[in-house]
């Protein structure tokens, strides 16, 4: 078995080494594995009953809205609003003006679902502002870098909906755990920051906010607040399922365009089609995952995999903190959708095993996957902020290192503390 996993990852590697899409190198792998070591199978047959059974899981449908939702709030200009709505609230703090960074990426993350979309449209606006400024800029861009992986942590997150189809869990559920854990990595971001400019002296004298700026500001965030607080208010409340919510958001952020006076036409189109770029992506991964899971399965390749792990008779830390390192390794030459998509097969019966709750788990994988966004060589966050800014991925990567070690800490906090993600999906239930 080990020997066809060995073929397996070689061909995989080859075939994105030739430039062939994620998507379409996992398929074509799984497509081979089976005609090479199960040729009575009629591929043709079973190859389209598994992406017919992987298309059609009524979560699914979730998924372009939310990026749909995201990309028109990008067509609205919300990254400015953010930036001019919370630079008097937060400007005074230790830290200055990076934080914006961070209460940013944690307020669009809460209608994106996206990282690097996150990291993009709060980098769009901020990078340049802090560069004028003259804050740090090793720590703008770390700190946008680390703040922007809260696109996939806090709800609604695209990463979540496809481990909850995946590992057939309750996506409310997730969306519910992630709040605390995404919350409290925000606040974690936010210390630190404050204490590097506290310790370094850096950080650049702010006029102080009046009255007004701060009503300015509010009145900047309000929209964009209301639209979070409806999100999260029918989520909690059960008044909605998934795939409501993610309508209810398509048509708050069309309010809100409108509201705005940036709802034209020609913006919708563009953001139309963004979104059908993005959900098409994603959906030719989820495919090309599932045959070749299906490949995975039909030649015993999870269930011999775990059980030589099993066979090393790890403590449950000592499972987590392995598993850790390999998403981490994963994710230097993956991306976060196939790395769930490709690993849960293998994972999720190890952790189930081991005792922890599968939607703790979601949210433990989610922040491994994470860390892959801020991990060189394929770090999407990395690679936005290197065309938002012109520089050089080794400074990025090196600024985004303390980032990545506080990613890998909360990780393991999560490990040792697991009701920061079960304690308030078991409180509303």
């Amino acid at each position: 078995m080990f020997e066809i996993a060995l073929v397996a990852s070689l061909l995989f590697v080859a075939l994105l080494a030739g430039s062939v899409w994620i998507g379409l190198s996992l398929f074509a792998t799984g497509y081979v594995l089976l005609s090479v070591f199960k040729p009575n199978i009629p591929m043709d047959v079973f190859s389209g009953g598994v992406i017919w059974g992987s298309m059609i899981p009524t979560p699914l449908l979730s998924l372009p809205l939310f990026i749909l939702m995201s990309e028109i709030l990008v067509s609205a200009g919300l990254g400015r609003s953010l930036f001019s709505g919370l630079a008097p609230w937060v400007g005074r703090l230790p830290g200055g003006l990076l934080h914006v960074n961070v209460v940013g990426s944690t307020l669009f993350a809460a209608v994106s679902g996206s990282s690097a979309a996150t990291t993009a449209i709060v980098g769009n606006v901020t990078l340049p502002e802090l560069k004028a400024r003259g804050y740090d800029r090793q720590l703008a861009m770390g700190s946008l870098a680390g703040a922007g992986t809260l696109g996939f942590l806090i709800p609604p997150s695209i990463i979540m909906i496809i481990y909850g189809v995946v590992a057939e869990q309750s996506i409310l559920e997730l969306f519910i755990a992630g709040v605390i854990p995404g919350l409290t990595l925000a606040g974690i971001y936010m210390a630190y920051i404050a204490a590097h400019q506290s310790l370094t002296g850096t950080q650049p004298a702010v006029d102080r906010a009046t009255a007004a700026d701060l009503w300015r500001g509010a009145r900047d965030i309000g929209p964009i607040a209301a639209l979070i607080g409806t999100i999260m208010a029918a989520l909690y409340l059960g008044f909605a399922s998934v795939s409501e919510l993610a309508a209810l958001g398509v048509l708050g952020a069309v309010l809100i365009a409108l509201s705005m006076g940036r709802c034209s036409v020609a913006g919708m189109l563009a953001a139309g089609r963004r979104a059908v770029r993005t959900s098409a992506m994603i959906g030719l991964i989820i495919i090309g995952a599932a045959l070749l899971n299906a490949a995975f399965g039909f030649l015993g390749i999870p269930k011999a995999i775990a059980g030589q792990i099993a066979s090393f008779g790890l403590s449950p830390m000592a499972l987590i903190a392995v598993l850790l390192v390999f998403y981490a390794l994963l994710g230097m030459f993956l991306d976060g959708t196939s790395i769930i998509v490709m690993t849960l097969p293998i994972t999720l019966p190890l952790i189930t095993a081991a005792g922890f709750d599968p939607i703790w788990f979601g949210i433990f994988v989610v922040v491994a996957v994470e860390i892959s966004q801020i991990t060189p060589p394929i770090g999407f966050n990395l690679f936005v902020i290197q065309s938002q800014t012109g520089e050089s991925m080794g400074r990025i990567a090196r600024a985004a290192l303390p980032f990545f070690f506080i990613l890998l800490g909360f990780a393991m906090l999560l490990a040792l503390f697991p009701d920061l993600a079960l304690w308030l999906p078991r409180t509303l239930q």
